[in-house]
């Protein structure tokens, strides 16, 4: 064989295994933002979940509550936001805003102690503590999901194929700043 052509077939090796890792490294890619995908469209629903619960519970416990007002116009605002919400940001600050409403309305609920014993609301209690639950589960799975995608995209040699593609960096369902306090609740008004 000829000197020129043994160096053809190293040179055409060499481009032939940088294709294919090429290849690979986007397959993993686009698995792994499939991944972060998926993670979200469950926690979505799970939000849904919360999001459909809610004005139950509000009319279960409305016509007892009538001085609450301030309450319920937060739990509103907050379901307004989440309907609006289109990035992991808004949907994240929008879950954080309804989990301090709702907060809120659990702590004046128990001003109100004929609600404990209604078992319309002792259900949609259970069933939204449930569905908090899920929310929060899915939150770090979701979060889990981000992180490898995340660290996959920005690993040496990888994160030179994800700029070359387009793949960028996906956005963690962070709770909202604050949310570690508990809610302030005003029982003078």
């Amino acid at each position: 064989m000829k000197k020129g052509s043994k160096i053809g077939l190293i040179i055409g090796a060499i481009v032939a295994v940088f294709v294919i890792y090429g290849f690979s490294t986007y397959n993993s890619l686009v698995s792994r933002e499939a991944d972060v995908e998926s993670q979200w469209a469950t926690v979505d629903s799970k939000l849904q979940r919360r999001y459909d619960l809610i004005p139950n519970l509000v009319n279960s416990v409305k016509g007892s509550m009538k001085q609450e007002k301030e309450v319920f116009g937060d739990i509103s605002e907050a379901r307004s936001k989440m309907a609006g919400a289109k990035t992991v940001k808004e949907t994240s600050e929008a879950s954080g805003e309804m989990e301090t409403a709702l907060s809120r309305l659990m702590v004046v609920m128990e001003n109100y102690p004929e609600l404990k014993s209604n078992d319309n609301v002792k259900t949609l209690m259970t069933q939204l503590e449930g569905t908090e639950n899920r929310i929060s589960v899915e939150r770090d799975r979701y979060n889990k999901a981000v992180k490898e995608y995340n660290v996959s995209i920005k690993r040496f040699p990888k994160s030179i194929i994800a700029g070359m593609t387009g793949f960028d960096e996906k956005e963690y369902f962070e709770a909202e700043k604050g949310a570690e306090k508990a809610p302030e609740v005003d029982f003078s008004k």
